[in-house]
């Protein structure tokens, strides 16, 4: 699951007590800046393996940091206590923590046994990417359905204010269809956590400008 993982934080951004949109954008997806940074550093591992799933190749074998229950548990702790310090807002820390955690509940759904409690086996995963029309319709109905109850429940700041928000849902689409229909190989290289670290930054970033152009309440 790449862009259904931003459903929590795109619900949860409508939330009085919430963090921003930005940091919530971000707190989805630490696990996966956590995994493809430990690749780059050689901590945690994967391989491409041709048919490993009927929607893509990524054999994630190794990730007992980043995507073990508990791993996720500590990390969303981490990011939580971050929240907790800027804001002073345990509500807030509280819906950083949650968002860090859904992102393990979505991976348990659709990958291959690869998750794990708490790094050793048993592997975990009820393998929804072996059926990519049932999982590319969830990933597309949980984004952009979630997306647009953002949209719903906050107020425009201005004329041009929506634009933020279709671009944003623009570059989400865009990356989501590169990694679907992208070009696979077998090899195994630092363009691919690279470029994986990329999209979610620009995301990151995006949402930091969508935010700057909404404000919290019913539109």
């Amino acid at each position: 699951m790449f862009i259904g993982h931003y459903a929590p934080a795109f619900a949860a951004a409508t939330l009085r007590k919430a963090p921003s949109l930005a940091v919530l954008v971000v707190a989805v997806q630490v696990l996966d800046f956590a995994f493809f940074s430990f690749a780059l550093l050689d901590i945690e591992h994967y391989r491409m393996v041709p048919g490993f799933t009927a929607s893509n190749w990524l054999d994630l074998y190794d990730m007992r940091y980043s995507h073990s229950l508990l791993g996720a548990a500590v990390f969303g702790a981490l990011f939580g206590g971050l929240v907790l310090a800027f804001t002073r807002s345990r509500a807030a820390a509280g819906i950083a923590f949650a968002c860090v955690l859904s992102h393990w509940l979505a991976d348990y759904i659709v990958h291959a046994p690869d998750l794990t409690l708490a790094g050793s086996p048993p592997k975990l995963g009820l393998g929804l990417w072996n059926h990519p029309l049932a999982e590319h319709a969830l990933e597309v109905l949980l984004a952009f359905g979630t997306l647009a109850f953002y949209a719903k429940r906050t107020r425009a700041a201005g004329p041009r204010s929506d634009l933020a928000l279709y671009f944003f849902a623009g570059m989400m689409g865009t990356f989501q269809m590169t990694d679907w229909l992208g070009p696979r190989t077998t090899d195994v290289n630092a363009s691919q956590p690279l470029l994986a670290l990329f999209a979610f930054t620009v995301l990151a970033l995006l949402a930091l400008v969508v935010q700057s152009t909404r404000a919290k309440g019913t539109s």
